[in-house]
């Protein structure tokens, strides 16, 4: 693996960026937004709720957790897609790069990304609603790296998906994570769940990585056995996307319609 490659595929999308103020703004808005909109949400739960003691924080700090994991996905899949939109995918195959230095160029840009959207977004709750999610502590960069690794995965399978069945496919990377956030208890507990649907939540690492964070913040314990077995789902599912894009990839290859999805 050519480190110098996965620099300057990576120093490409972050010139990008770097170039483009709407592009900025996109990062920043939409999580900010979110914030906003859950934090207001939340304070009105706040007055006509028992449930939670502290329910601006509880559903606050899922809304920021939940907004990380979807940045993640979507930042992949929008690097992707740029070298489409820009007829620079045929380019890219072409150029004597490995697919495994690809992967790893969009993954590490990707968290450059996503943080972009989320720190501002994170930073503003706390003025505004008296919530920081850094309240989480050390058990918090381990919940987002089960978040980031899920994330990374389900833009893997995507762009494994555009590889597949072309630029038509895009609409999947807006609707993948709006499809399993139901099942991931993001801002509920899994007991809410028919006791069928839960045993097939368990499966995500959604579940055991929100139920922990409402764990901390709630009962103020740490079960590092649930938070190690998020990310070890995680990283099963992303090997499982890996080996997807390779099949994607090679069969979109033998059937030479790589030459035509910029077009």
């Amino acid at each position: 693996m050519n480190w110098n490659k996965i620099f300057a595929l990576s120093l490409r999308h972050l010139y990008l960026i770097k170039g483009s103020f709407p592009r900025i703004l996109d990062l920043i808005y939409w999580p900010t937004i979110q914030i906003f909109l859950w934090g207001f949400i939340s304070k009105f739960f706040t007055l006509n709720s028992s449930f939670y003691e502290n329910t601006v924080g509880i559903i606050l700090s899922a809304a920021i957790l939940y907004d990380f994991l979807f940045r993640s996905s979507i930042s992949y899949n929008m690097m992707f897609l740029e070298e489409i939109w820009s007829r620079n995918f045929t380019n890219l195959f072409i150029a004597p790069i490995r697919i495994s230095e690809i992967i790893t160029a969009l993954t590490f840009t990707a968290i450059l990304r996503t943080l972009i959207g989320l720190v501002p977004a994170a930073l503003l709750a706390i003025p505004f609603f008296g919530v920081s999610i850094f309240k989480i502590g050390t058990p918090l960069i381990f919940l987002l790296v089960a978040l980031y690794i899920f994330g990374v995965t389900l833009g893997l399978l995507v762009t494994a998906g555009l590889l597949r069945f072309g630029p038509s496919f895009e609409n999947i990377a807006w609707a993948s994570l709006f499809f399993l956030a139901p099942l991931g208890c993001i801002y509920y507990p899994i007991e809410i769940l028919p006791s069928w649907l839960q045993s097939v939540a368990k499966f995500l690492p959604l579940v055991h990585i929100f139920e922990e964070m409402r764990n901390i913040l709630i009962y103020d314990m740490i079960n590092y056995f649930q938070i190690l077995k998020a990310i070890f789902i995680s990283f099963l599912y992303f090997i499982l996307g890996v080996a997807v894009f390779y099949l994607s990839y090679s069969g979109a290859k033998n059937r030479g319609t790589l030459i035509n999805m910029g077009e």
